[in-house]
Formats: structure tokens, sequence, C-alpha cells
């Protein structure tokens, strides 16, 4: 069993069974939607879908606090090394970490990479999802940010994820017309929406998935920000 906590937009804690937590997309501050007073106590290992601000903040701060291991795209991990982070692991698409407690793949994205630098735009290498494979339990898939693509169907075939984390909000990401198409393509049982509301632009909703998504039998999982539920 893995105990999943949304910490707000694309941010999420994986508690496993054998009680080593994963971070996902690391926004705490500055982050509107993070629950306030919500602490990370334990961070074995952190995963970054790509470099955005607002998926990469608390790497840096995490990192010294709890010296997890970081899996990033290669140039995304290199510049997060220069800047102090240890224990990076930096892979590219079709690779696979093995963390003991759980197995990373990482998967293709639709969306932009680039790394806010002081006042200098670098290049982060592209955006990623992953496939989250307990050691106990099914795989699941963080789609992280991305449209609808058609490689979608060959992750099911290859991966079988039960579940998926699925971006919603629409303007920088597919909005919940386009995440219905994802959920029947990666066939999956349940989908948890994220990257929605955080700001006035991203307008898509659980709802509006949940409708769309009504005759196909899929679950949208809407989680509430800081509350734990057992997957």
């Amino acid at each position: 069993m893995t105990q999943i906590t949304w910490l707000g937009h694309s941010t999420f804690e994986l508690r496993f069974a054998s009680g080593e937590v994963l971070i996902l997309d690391p926004w705490i501050e500055g982050n509107p939607a993070y629950p306030k007073g919500y602490k990370i106590n334990k961070a074995d290992a952190i995963a970054i879908s790509h470099a955005h601000f607002d998926h990469t903040n608390d790497v840096v701060p995490l990192s010294k606090e709890f010296e997890p291991k970081v899996i990033a795209i290669f140039e995304t991990a290199a510049w997060l090394e220069k800047k102090g982070v240890k224990n990076t692991i930096g892979i590219n698409k079709g690779g696979t970490i093995d963390l003991g407690f759980a197995k990373l793949t990482m998967t293709h994205a639709l969306h932009s990479c680039s790394i806010k630098d002081g006042d200098n735009s670098l290049y982060g290498g592209e955006a990623a999802g992953y496939i989250i494979t307990p050691k106990e339990g099914k795989p699941a898939y963080f789609a992280g940010d991305t449209t609808v693509f058609s490689d979608m169907a060959l992750i099911h075939e290859v991966y079988e994820p039960e579940l998926a984390f699925l971006p919603i909000g629409d303007h920088f990401t597919m909005g919940p017309h386009e995440a219905a198409y994802a959920a029947r393509l990666l066939k999956v049982k349940r989908v948890i929406p994220m990257h929605y509301g955080t700001f006035p632009a991203l307008t898509g909703t659980p709802e509006v998935l949940s409708q769309k998504l009504q005759r196909d039998g899929v679950e949208v999982w809407t989680l509430k920000q800081g509350q734990p539920v057992n997957w």
C-alpha cells in the first residue's frame, strides 16, 4: 500500500509500505496551493518532471535537509549538481532507476523545459513523466506537464499503470477534454488530477474531467491538499 498526499499544484508526497518517501515536483515556498503548516519530515528521493520553477523550486532546500537521491533528466540534474544538490541522478527517457523501495522509469512528455537561473533562461533538457513501480503494488504513471499524445497507448502496453496523475488545468498543459483522452489511451482505473486551480489561468476542473469520463468506468480521484489517501 502506498500513501499519497497531494501538496498542491503538481507536488506529491508518496510514502511506500516500507516507510520510504518519494517527493514529486517539489514546490513549497510561494505555492499558493500548498497546505498551510504542512511539514515534509522525510525525503528519501525526489523525482523532477521538468525544470520550471513550479516543479523544482524547493529541490535545493529539501536536498540540504534530507540528502535524498534526486532524479531528473540529465541536463536538469547537471544544473542542480552545480547548485550544490548532492546525490543527483541524471537519466533520460526509457531509463529506469531502482531506488530499492520503488523503480522509476522516465517517459515522454510534450512540454517545454527551461531553467530560470537569475536573469538567464537555460536549456533544461526535455520535459518528462515517470512510471512509478513500487516494490509491492501496481505501477502508477506521473505525467508531469504535458498534453495528450498518442504514445500514451504505448505506455499502457509496456507498463500497464493502474493509476495516472494527470494535469488538467489547461493553458500550460492539457485541460479536462484532452486529459479524458489521455485516460482512455492509458486504460487506467483511476486518475488523480493535478496542476489546476493554482493560478487564474488554470481553469480546468476535476468535475469537468469526471463528466467526460462518466461512461468510461474511470474514477476521477480528487484529493484535498495535505490529506493523505491510501492506494
